[in-house]
């Protein structure tokens, strides 16, 4: 069955965005499974782009749940933030570049890399296909694992969130390798690594372009959180490939699923309308001058690129 999604309104102060993790979080009545004293906190960094291009998580955001695991478990909870190297990224860079190290400083957190940690080689069926995964050992055991993902369009997938967010967990860098059955993989890594809560950044989405959208959401059900943000996004959750196949594997089920706080509707109206056709194919011209800064500077390719 489905679970709880609570929807909250934010607005950009830091004091404000802890306010609203902390209301979405009583929605939902949340309560860990036992004693916390190991927190993982998994953003979204999947490139070098700031947090107002709407690609990656708002650093604030892991700030104000950084706050409210203190407030509920102690001052001395272990906390690490994680990233995994990815096949465009490197995730050192990323938490220089976005303002991670200086939370880490001002928090007093650790940052860590997923891809340089001890990993457990898992392999899973979907759809008859078996998957090898390597998964990090910090993630399957720690006390409390929190999922931090970007609400966003994602051409390939339609729409990338707190499911597509775990996929960014694998330890091997080069997850390109999984690019041609990606809907499967993002079920597949998912049947292995449950994080315990996930909270969705939604202060600024991606559509065709960013846009303030205000949004905290919380559920302890990455399937529910996607379900509802395909409405919020404009999108028919039984369309979007990854879902059903979930559903197939009985990993969700979205009889049960419900909304708590805000309307869905009004978060929706701030949506563009969407294009299935632009989200899936970025047009030329903006993946040639991609190309072109790749060819200009050397540096790693655009995730955009990835696939091509």
């Amino acid at each position: 069955m489905g679970e709880v999604v609570s929807l909250v309104r934010a607005q950009s102060s830091v004091h404000e965005i802890k306010r609203s993790i902390s209301e979405a979080l009583n929605i939902i009545s949340f309560e860990p499974n036992g004693p916390v004293k190991s927190v993982a906190i998994k953003p979204n960094l999947c490139y070098y782009w700031d947090a107002h291009t709407g690609y990656t998580t708002d650093s604030r955001v892991v700030a104000g749940i950084i706050d409210c695991v203190r407030e509920n478990f102690g001052k001395d909870v272990d906390i690490k933030v994680v990233e995994a190297d990815a096949t465009a990224m490197r995730t050192k860079y990323a938490f220089k570049m976005l303002g991670y190290e200086k939370l880490a400083r001002e928090k007093n957190v650790e940052l860590f890399n997923l891809s340089k940690d001890g990993v457990e080689e898992r392999k899973v069926k979907v759809d008859n296909r078996e998957i090898r995964f390597e998964v990090p050992c910090l993630l399957l055991n720690s006390d409390l694992f929190i999922n931090v993902p970007k609400l966003k369009l994602m051409r390939e997938t339609y729409i990338t969130c707190a499911m597509k967010n775990i996929f960014g967990c694998i330890a091997s860098p080069r997850k390109i390798v999984y690019h041609p059955f990606l809907n499967e993989a993002i079920v597949g890594i998912n049947k292995i690594l449950h994080p315990h809560l996930t909270i969705v950044d939604g202060l600024i989405a991606l559509g065709r372009l960013p846009f303030k959208l205000d949004l905290i959401m919380a559920s302890i059900d990455p399937f529910s959180v996607d379900w509802v943000a395909s409405r919020i996004m404009g999108y028919s959750p039984s369309r979007i490939r990854f879902l059903r196949t979930a559903m197939e594997e009985k990993l969700g089920n979205p009889n049960g699923i419900k909304t708590r706080g805000e309307s869905i509707i009004e978060f929706k109206k701030k949506c563009p309308k969407t294009n299935p056709s632009l989200a899936k194919f970025l047009p030329k011209a903006q993946l040639q001058l991609l190309k072109l800064y790749h060819k200009v500077v050397g540096d790693v390719v655009p995730p955009a690129l990835e696939g091509i």
